[in-house]
């Protein structure tokens, strides 16, 4: 018996990173999956987004633990696009009882420097993206009156400044006021929303060149090894680790979906190895 044995979970940005480890998590506890992801890159960020054959890499684990997934390509500024694919997943699968608003962006410049386009990008997929998410699954968690859970995927920076983050701050402490209202909106149908505050996750959102260029500019981004910049990132931290695994997210989303936390709503949860108290 999993804790999630008959659920569907709606999942963005569930081609790689922490969207696929929340996949992955859910479906070792039962849930069947409806995935999205961009599938193309967004101008403003400086890494590779997801490709095509991640999300199909994400379909054939989730498979593989005999769990049944539909994914699609879907873009959260797009409100029409995350309807039909939440539409079509609840066609083939029957119903939606989780919704993990996870997809996201991420771009480094101190505000001076901040263009109109990343500004746009940021505020229109990290925090305009989740509202548009919430609002396509939830006629669909309504629906069978059973209640259901939602996890907005924040940050640390969505508790604290950051420099060079102005707009990701922004999108992120936005997306808890967010949080927070459809958390006393929808607590009389015993729908719980919640959020996650990771630190930072080892995925290639922070391994790539554009942030290893800004961590240490002295040097050609291309030299720069793991291990140097880890030690950077360990100091961001509390405890003294460089950076948390994609499980250690996809372990508290777990909790905060199932009846674990089942009256717990409207919390702010960081998974951060004590970053936001130091």
């Amino acid at each position: 018996m999993g804790k999630l044995d008959g659920k569907v979970a709606f999942i963005t940005g569930a081609a790689r990173g922490q969207g696929r480890s929340h996949a992955l998590r859910l479906a070792q506890e039962g849930a069947d999956i409806i995935a999205v992801d961009v599938l193309d890159q967004v101008g403003s960020v400086g890494y590779p987004l997801a490709t095509q054959e991640d999300l199909d890499e994400t379909v054939r684990l989730v498979e593989a633990l005999d769990r049944r997934i539909v994914a699609s390509k879907a873009d959260v500024r797009d409100s029409a696009a995350l309807k039909a694919a939440v539409d079509e997943g609840v066609s083939q699968l029957g119903r939606v009882d989780i919704v993990l608003a996870n997809a996201g962006i991420a771009s480094f410049a101190p505000v001076g420097e901040l263009t109109d386009e990343m500004w746009d990008d940021m505020i229109d997929i990290n925090l305009t993206g989740v509202f548009k998410t919430v609002r396509a699954a939830l006629p669909h968690l309504r629906a069978h009156g059973e209640g259901g859970a939602i996890v907005i995927t924040s940050s640390t920076a969505g508790i604290k400044g950051m420099a060079n983050l102005a707009h990701y701050v922004s999108a992120k402490h936005g997306v808890v006021g967010l949080m927070k209202t459809l958390a006393n909106e929808l607590a009389p149908e015993m729908i719980r929303v919640n959020s996650v505050h990771p630190t930072s996750v080892d995925t290639d959102m922070i391994h790539n060149e554009a942030i290893y260029g800004l961590f240490m500019p002295d040097k050609a981004a291309s030299e720069v090894t793991r291990d140097e910049v880890g030690e950077i990132f360990q100091a961001l931290n509390a405890l003294p680790i460089r950076w948390v695994d994609p499980v250690d997210i996809s372990n508290a989303v777990l909790f905060l979906v199932s009846d674990d936390a089942r009256y717990i709503t409207g919390v702010q949860l960081p998974v951060d190895a004590g970053s936001v108290i130091k």
